[in-house]
């Protein structure tokens, strides 16, 4: 987004604590500056609002956008007490965030402060909706994109297919199956399991992500073990190379059993043509297509994984017209750029009703 406001003539300022995205946001032609704004305590939470104020009458700030909670408090006492200039302020709201009780509601109350609040998909609005009673009229909608250059099959290196599965020690004759997530148990690891442990063809599945130190790598390891999948199963950690992993395979998996905010790895899959399994709930239900670019199934049901498995697999003709199929979805709605474009018309709604003009926003 950083490069996409740089391009539109605009000045783009990036605070943040830093982290590997910095190189390409200077690169972009952002400027980043270095604040600790994930910290979550009062006193530093106010210490970072008076270091934005600050910055924000320095350079001149038109609009503060926060993406998270303690930056957004941080970003809101800046830009509607503590600064001179006073800029227009709005958020990404992006999770799920926990509202079991007042007092975390009051601090998720911040992501909706602003003169407009971005929903990456239809059901954070409506969630937003439902639990905080934010005006629908004031949410722009913008979906998570994929970056087509990086996640496009016709960009990887001749024979990515077989290198892959040579490293996974994939069988000529049996199938590689993905999921990408981190090894935490609403992810659905589980379910997928056992529903494998049931699929009655040869197969390799990889599972791509960090986490499971706690324990639950070995829970995993374990019921693979006792349904008999054990060596079917390779646990590859965290990796960078998901393009690769996702041409490589035949399917993808999105299985958690709680729902998606939004869930890009379905995305990234189905730009790799690659069909994808995901729960039928949540941000899913906005990027799978049943029965076009894939399937959806009921959470946590183990019958229904299996025969979405068996039916891909059984018919390959129509798997590869299913992953043809959401790459075509990918390009017509979920890139990078109808993100930013999204975003960018967010930032200048945002700006206008500061600036007086009053008329609902176009949520999407």
């Amino acid at each position: 987004m950083a490069g996409f406001l740089v391009a539109k003539g605009w000045t783009s300022l990036v605070a943040s604590g830093g982290g590997d995205l910095v190189p390409a946001v200077v690169a972009a032609g952002a400027r980043h500056v270095a604040l600790p704004v994930g910290a979550k305590s009062p006193f530093a939470i106010l210490a970072n609002a008076r270091r934005i104020a600050a910055l924000i009458d320095r350079e001149g700030v038109d609009v503060v956008h926060a993406r998270s909670r303690a930056p957004a408090w941080a970003g809101w006492l800046a830009a509607r007490h503590l600064s001179r200039r006073k800029p227009a302020f709005l958020t990404t709201f992006h999770g799920l965030y926990g509202h079991g009780n007042a007092l975390k509601r009051s601090y998720n109350a911040v992501m909706l402060k602003g003169a407009v609040t971005i929903a990456n998909s239809r059901h954070i609005a409506d969630h937003i909706v439902a639990v905080y009673g934010y005006p629908r009229a004031r949410i722009v909608i913008a979906p998570r994109g994929v970056d087509i250059a990086a996640f496009d099959p016709a960009a990887l290196p001749a024979g990515t297919r077989e290198v892959v599965r040579t490293e996974l020690g994939v069988p000529p004759d049996a199938a590689l199956l993905l999921m990408v997530g981190r090894l935490t148990r609403w992810k659905g690891h589980e379910s997928l399991i056992r529903a494998l442990a049931r699929v009655d063809r040869p197969f390799v599945c990889a599972l791509a992500g960090e986490g499971g130190d706690d324990g639950y790598r070995a829970e995993l390891q374990q019921l693979a073990a006792a349904e008999g999948v054990a060596d079917s199963l390779r646990f590859l950690g965290s990796r960078r190379d998901i393009a690769a992993l996702d041409a490589a395979a035949d399917l993808a998996f999105s299985c958690s059993i709680r729902p998606e905010a939004f869930g890009r790895v379905a995305i990234e899959a189905m730009a790799m043509g690659t069909p994808v399994i995901a729960t039928a709930h949540g941000g899913s239900l906005e990027t799978v297509g049943d029965g076009e670019t894939g399937w959806l199934v009921p959470p946590g049901d183990v019958a229904a994984i299996t025969a979405a498995v068996e039916a891909t697999l059984g018919d390959p003709v129509r798997a590869a017209a299913m992953g043809q199929a959401g790459r075509q979805r990918v390009l017509a709605g979920f890139t990078t750029r109808a993100t930013c474009e999204r975003e960018f018309e967010a930032i200048s709604r945002a700006l206008a009703i500061h600036r007086g003009d009053t008329r609902p926003v176009s949520h999407g």
